[in-house]
């Protein structure tokens, strides 16, 4: 590569991937707190939280991408325009385009990149995450003992324990209560316990030590009290229904099977219309990856003699907003009130007209700026205020 485009290239990497694991990082602890405490109410082990975790961070790499690789653009562009490099290769000949050629090859790559997360990836991962929720509802992945509390292990068996030791090894202060399916009914209290494994999968082994038994059964006359040193008792584990398979919803969905149910007419019109618009919802989103060097360049390079920051404040506006309106395009195309091809590909043709104005304002016309108009309005605002500001002296 030439020294100018490594010199770009290292220029955009940095905000770039800064960009792409500060949004990632933040996503993630916004969420991870909400899923301690939803695996924590639900006894569910809390190493849980992380594959959980996993399983949604292709979700936030799709939504993180576009925004990293824009604010990566326009801030490089943003920095050769403020220290006057810009007006150096300018004036050596090289054009935006071929400033853009860098760009473009980032955009080439994380284009592919993203259409494999959303396309591929982030569906059977969403199911993942759901499947992992069914489990913990469910208790298929084990409850928590929680000390000193009575813990249900499914519908017939209740445990409490006083202490616990060396991470669950060692339990003290035992009382259980079981019932059977032919309505009998047992209940022990012991001063020692563990649980032990067995060649049966659907059984386990809880090793009383020291205690008393009470066992009632309907062909007894009087329950029978049993006091023991060592008591093995087995506990048949709760049968835990099957998750559902995967595509039951659009997110779960690779973009080859949306594609199949989009124009399967065996299937309902609903089915169609929802399968059609989350595909073109999904390819609109790549697409647009293409525009966003462009829209990077006219945002990112600010007037002469100005250190506005407004670019890069509209630069997020804009790309945000038009998210929200490719979502709402999507939920109208999907409730076959417009044509998901309509309700989706007419606001990016229209979204890129506005960057291809913006872009042949800054490229081709001489002294063009579009956003002057704003960045000027913004400067009178700033200096009204800062005259107004409290302890500033009035000139006289």
């Amino acid at each position: 590569m030439p020294a100018i485009d490594r010199y770009m290239a290292r220029l955009i990497a940095v905000p770039l991937f800064s960009t792409l694991v500060i949004a990632a990082m933040l996503l993630v602890l916004d969420r991870m707190l909400r899923l301690f405490d939803f695996v924590a109410t639900e006894g569910g082990p809390v190493s849980v939280v992380w594959q959980m975790l996993a399983n949604l961070l292709p979700e936030y790499l799709g939504l993180g991408i576009p925004i990293g690789l824009l604010l990566g653009i326009l801030l490089a562009f943003r920095k050769i325009a403020s220290s006057s490099e810009l007006d150096v290769l300018r004036g050596v000949g090289m054009s935006y385009g071929r400033l853009l050629r860098v760009p473009y090859y980032y955009t080439i790559a994380l284009a592919a990149l993203n259409l494999a997360i959303v396309g591929y990836v982030q569906p059977k991962a969403r199911y993942a995450y759901e499947e992992l929720r069914f489990e913990l509802r469910s208790g298929a992945l084990g409850a928590s003992i929680k000390v000193g509390e009575f813990t249900q292990f499914g519908d017939n068996m209740a445990l409490r324990i006083e202490e616990s030791r060396e991470s669950g090894r060692d339990l003290s202060g035992i009382f259980v209560n079981f019932r059977d399916a032919e309505g009998g009914w047992y209940a022990a209290s012991a001063e020692k316990g563990q649980f032990l494994a067995t060649d049966d999968p659907n059984t386990i082994i809880f090793r009383l030590t020291r205690g008393t038994l009470v066992h009632n059964s309907p062909g007894f006359v009087t329950p029978r009290v049993l006091t023991f040193t060592s008591h093995d008792l087995p506990i048949p584990l709760p049968e835990f229904g099957q998750f559902r398979a995967r595509g039951d919803r659009n997110l779960e969905r690779t973009l080859p099977e949306l594609v199949v149910l989009g124009r399967d007419p065996a299937q309902s019109e609903q089915v169609r219309d929802t399968s059609r618009a989350a595909f073109h919802f999904r390819v609109v989103e790549i697409a647009t990856m293409f525009l966003l060097p462009l829209l990077a360049v006219a945002l990112g390079v600010p007037p002469k003699r100005s250190t506005s920051a407004l670019g890069v404040f509209l630069a997020i506006v804009m790309i945000v907003t038009y998210h929200k309106i490719n979502e709402y395009g999507e939920a109208v195309g999907g409730l076959g009130r417009i044509d998901p091809l309509i309700a989706l590909w007419v606001p990016f043709v229209i979204f890129a007209a506005l960057i291809l104005w913006m872009y042949h304002q800054i490229a081709h016309v001489p002294g063009g700026q579009p956003i002057g108009a704003l960045e000027r309005w913004a400067g009178k605002a700033a200096a009204a205020v800062a005259r107004r500001m409290p302890g500033r002296r009035r000139m006289a």
